[in-house]
This record gives structure tokens, sequence and C-alpha cells, in this order.
């Protein structure tokens, strides 16, 4: 066995005193769906709903002297250390952005108790950033980084010790989620070879794939921070160093309402609850169908930690990529009777979920903002059809990125 690989079943042993092992399940209704035996890491059932606490714990163990632990984190990664700090007994600063909804600051300091201190501050991650990293200078904190850091990448390589010893035969694949990279490198080192690999990123935040292309990690120019849990900018350094054999082509990007599909389907179907984040690995199914017929996989569901103040936009979101949810921008008559004449254009599968004028455009006519929802998404060619023949004028803005945001 490599040094690695024992180090990291080391780290997981001695996790055993802090919190059980989390289940490796097989998953019927996906193992149907895509007609192969499909397994879940259940990730989202840590203490903290997350696997970040592994690192935090294997990070903090090996450190001495520390006058206190300090991490720049919204999210997770602020979790799992005061989690641990509470287990350890050591104070913790946690600085989280302004922007912080207070459900994620409340959780962060249930789990810390009195051992942390959480610091409010900057409108943007960098400024929180560099806060805790100044704060690190003058105090003589120990900085806890989120992923790029070699015994946290060796603390997350629990989760593989632990899918070897549960299911010794391991798997044809194994699918991993992709944000800072720390997962993804330990359990990658891990393996080592012995079992093939994919990896999958937000459509949105696809920085390893940026960096596999480029031979060393790029900073994306823009990233769309809905998985918030894996929206990064730049993959880690380190991380990047273990995964930089990896093709291109192993890597998975995930379309953001995708994501919400497989969200809305976990929860109905399965009442498993998945952050963004953590339905990455189930997204990547659909992309690996026709290579994973009749073969073992093993998904990283990587988090839970899902706000359901959030659930509308999911919803929404997810039935805009089904298909089954458009919205349109029409030009109306302004006579009595024109609404209904176009109500009757609607089958007994089509509700309409928005009506709003926007502004009488001439003095006859005026824009109307639609929206559609049907029971299957083939209707709305009826439905197009339907309103050419009338000669309905239309936009369909349900994709356009500028006009949604504004009105939808």
């Amino acid at each position: 066995m490599s040094d690695f690989r024992t180090h990291a079943t080391e780290a997981m042993q001695a996790m055993r005193a802090v919190f059980p092992a989390t289940p490796l399940l097989r998953n019927d209704h996906l193992s149907a769906k895509y007609d192969a035996d499909i397994w879940l890491k259940r990730e989202d059932l840590t203490p903290v709903r997350s696997y970040k606490l592994r690192g935090a714990f294997n990070a903090m163990r090996k450190v001495d002297g520390a006058s206190a632990f300090v991490c720049a984190s919204a999210g997770n990664h602020a979790q799992g250390m005061a989690f641990m700090c509470r287990h350890f007994k050591v104070p913790g600063v946690v600085f989280m952005p302004v922007t912080t909804p207070q459900q994620k600051v409340d959780k962060t300091r249930i789990f810390g108790g009195e051992f942390i201190e959480i610091r409010l501050t900057g409108d943007y991650f960098d400024d929180t950033l560099a806060e805790a990293q100044a704060y690190c200078a003058q105090s003589g904190g120990h900085f806890l980084a989120p992923f790029d850091d070699e015994d946290v990448i060796e603390g997350q390589a629990s989760v593989a010790a632990e899918i070897e010893a549960e299911l010794p035969g391991l798997a044809d694949l194994i699918v991993l989620p992709v944000g800072g990279g720390g997962l993804s490198a330990g359990v990658t080192r891990y393996f080592a070879g012995r079992m093939g690999i994919r990896y999958v990123e937000p459509e949105g935040g696809a920085s390893l794939k940026a960096a596999l292309q480029a031979g060393s990690p790029v900073t994306l120019p823009k990233v769309d921070s809905f998985v918030d849990g894996a929206a990064v900018a730049r993959i880690g350094a380190r991380p990047f160093s273990y995964l930089a054999q990896a093709a291109p082509a192993q890597v998975i990007t995930a379309p953001e309402d995708r994501i919400c599909l497989t969200m809305l389907e976990m929860l109905n179907v399965e009442g498993i609850v998945l952050e963004p984040a953590g339905a990455l690995s189930v997204n990547a199914l659909e992309d690996l169908r026709g290579e994973i017929r009749g073969k073992r996989v093993i998904c990283v569901t990587s988090g839970g930690n899902f706000d359901f103040e959030r659930l509308p936009e999911v919803k929404e979101r997810a039935q805009r990529y089904a298909g089954l949810k458009k919205y349109f921008i029409l030009r109306m008559p302004q006579r009595p009777g024109a609404l209904r004449d176009f109500l009757d254009l609607l089958g007994p599968e089509d509700d309409i979920s928005r009506f709003e004028y926007l502004k009488k455009s001439a003095r006859n006519f005026g824009s109307v903002l639609i929206g559609i929802e049907t029971a299957r998404a083939e209707n709305f060619a009826r439905i197009l059809a339907e309103m050419e023949g009338a000669g309905i004028t239309y936009r369909d803005i349900t994709r356009d990125p500028v006009l949604a945001e504004f009105l939808i």
C-alpha cells in the first residue's frame, strides 16, 4: 500500500472517534433507470451534511501551537471547520461575506458553539478571503484552506478508504464532483488507476476542464454561482498536480438547469435532499448512459446543505430545462375578447403560470409577458402552431439570458 493510501486509511480510522462512516448504498431507482449497478456514497449524511469535515479534521489534528484556526467560507467548509473546532476544543475564526444567508451563519455557529467566532466582512468572497488572510498574518492564526492543502486532500481521501472497506471488489467507475479539487484529487490518488474515474463540474464553473486544456490552472473570466459548492473560478494548484494526467474527455460539464432536474428527481422519488454540488455526480449519469450499461458505478453525493427557500427557483429551472415551461412576449390586440381568444388556443394539459401587461406599444396593441406550463414538452409544438395560425406575434424569451433576468 502506498504511503498516501496508508495515511488516508489512518485518517479514516481516526475519524471514527468523531463520526461514523457514511453509508455506501445501492440505488434501485437509478440502477433501473440507467440499466447499471449504481451505488451512492452518501457524504450528504455526515454530521455537517458534507464531506468537508474530513479534510478539516485531518489538517487540524496535525497542527501544533496555532493560536486559532481561520477560514474564509460561506458554506460547507466553514461548517466543517466549526464542527472540528468544537471537537478539538480549539478556537476558530470564520470569515463570511456579509451577503451570506442567515441560515448558513446560524448553522456554522451551532456546529462551533463557544469555540468559534464569526466575522461577516466583504460583499464578495475575494474581499472576505483577503480579510481572513490578513487576520492570520497579524494574529499568528493557522489558515485552513478549503482544498489547496496536502493534509486536507489526504483527509478527503478517507472517502475512498471507506468505499474500499465496504466494497472490496470496488467498481468499474467512480464519478466525482469537482470544485476546488480537494475531494477529486484525494480519491484519484487513493485509487491510483484501480478504478475508472469520471469528473463532473458545473457548466458555469468548469475550472478543471479549462486547466486540463491549458496544461495548468487558469482563472475563469466568469463563474455561474448557482452550484455554490463547486463553482470555483480556479482549480487548486495542489489538487491539479494530482489530476493533471486526466484527459479533458474524462470531465463532464453539467448544465445548471439540468442539475435542478436531478435535485427534484432525487427529492421526489428517493426522498434524498441534495444541494446543487451534491447532485453533480448523479446528474453526470445522463452523459454516461451508454458507457455504464451493465457496469457497477459509484457516485459521490458530496453534500445536502440545501436551503428550501431556493426550491421554487430549482423547480422553475428544472421545468425550463425539461421543456415543460416557456415564457413569451406576445403582441396582443387591445380589444374585448382578445385574451379569451388566446386562452382558447391552449389545450387541457396547458396552464398559464404568469400573465403581465408590460406596456401598450401602440394604440391598438399591447405587449404581454406570459408563462405557460404544460404536462408534456411536445405540447409546445401545437401551442406555437396555434399562435402562428391565429396571427399572434410572439417572442420566446425562455433561454434569453438578458430578458429572462429582468423580466422572469
